[in-house]
């Protein structure tokens, strides 16, 4: 998968904001899939961690609550995700939108691109059913995560099926405790580059994938809901290795930096169940590997 689209199917907290393209819906895997995702547990000094990774953009009616992750939700008493999805850190991602997410009056999209580039950002546009216009001042990035989720939705998949959405407005619904990894602002800071180069370089590589999302989305799902680890790090993960700062920057310090919010979760007497992306708990440096370096027993894959 190319480094852009990693980020753009990695964040939960941006898919509401972009995902309104009105388009025609062709149904890609079959509606009823039985999903039987890897679930891991750790028990600590006082407190239990159950974790699950999630798909964050699903098709309807994805039967993933297998007798493991039920059992655990069952015993759960706080839950955790990655980043809020509240009515004020909508407000926030909206307000860094306007001020990261467009290009200078005077520029557009199609006037930054090498003309290398040019046939495969119209076919990409058209493949995603948005009106250029929609498009034309947008900032590359910006533009990635309109396409994406545009083809996603004419997909039939959508953020409102997805594991972290559902397990967050049943945990709102039940009034259930909901903590946080992250910000607003540490997810968008990952998502919204400073260096506008590298920024443009990304989002031209990216363009041939964002001609078929099919082709990139389906066998991810495919492997999380399988519970393969080995395939679902290679399809994630594995283009990643081309980009060793940019892996680090979106997956491994960001891992690094959840570990220790975990270990102190162990030391409290709460069962908690936690909700983050799938890549981010693949492969050695996932998030159970590394719960295991630092001591823990982890049960699971």
């Amino acid at each position: 998968m190319n480094r852009l689209l990693a980020f753009v199917l990695g964040f939960l907290l941006l898919a509401p904001v972009c995902a309104g393209a009105q388009v025609q819906q062709q149904p890609a895997l079959p509606p009823g899939i039985q999903a039987f995702p890897s679930l891991w547990h750790i028990k600590g000094e006082q407190g239990e961690v159950y974790l699950l990774g999630s798909v964050h953009v699903l098709p309807p009616r994805v039967h993933w609550r297998s007798p493991p992750i039920t059992r655990a939700l069952s015993r759960s008493d706080v839950y955790v995700f990655e980043v809020p999805q509240d009515d004020s850190a909508m407000a926030e991602l909206s307000g860094l939108i306007q001020v990261k997410g467009f290009l200078p009056p005077g520029e557009t999209l199609r006037g930054q691109l090498h003309a290398r580039a040019l046939a495969d950002f119209d076919a990409a546009v058209a493949a995603s059913g948005l009106p250029p216009a929609q498009l034309e001042r947008a900032r590359p990035w910006l533009a990635a995560l309109q396409m994406t989720f545009a083809q996603i939705a004419k997909l039939n998949f959508a953020p409102d099926n997805g594991v972290d959405a559902i397990l967050m407005k049943e945990a709102a619904q039940k009034r259930e405790p909901m903590r946080y990894l992250e910000t607003v602002a540490d997810q968008f800071a990952v998502l919204a580059p400073d260096d506008r180069a590298l920024e443009l370089e990304e989002f031209e590589s990216s363009l041939k994938d964002l001609r078929d999302m099919a082709g990139e989305i389906e066998p991810m799902v495919r492997a999380w809901s399988t519970g393969n680890q080995a395939k679902l790090d290679e399809l994630i993960n594995g283009d990643l290795k081309d980009f060793p700062q940019a892996r680090k920057q979106l997956l491994d310090d960001r891992n690094k930096r959840w570990v220790p919010q975990i270990q102190a979760m162990l030391k409290e007497k709460h069962v908690f169940f936690i909700t983050v992306g799938a890549g981010h708990l693949t492969g050695p440096n996932g998030v159970p590997a590394l719960l295991r370096q630092a001591g823990y027993k982890v049960s699971g894959p």
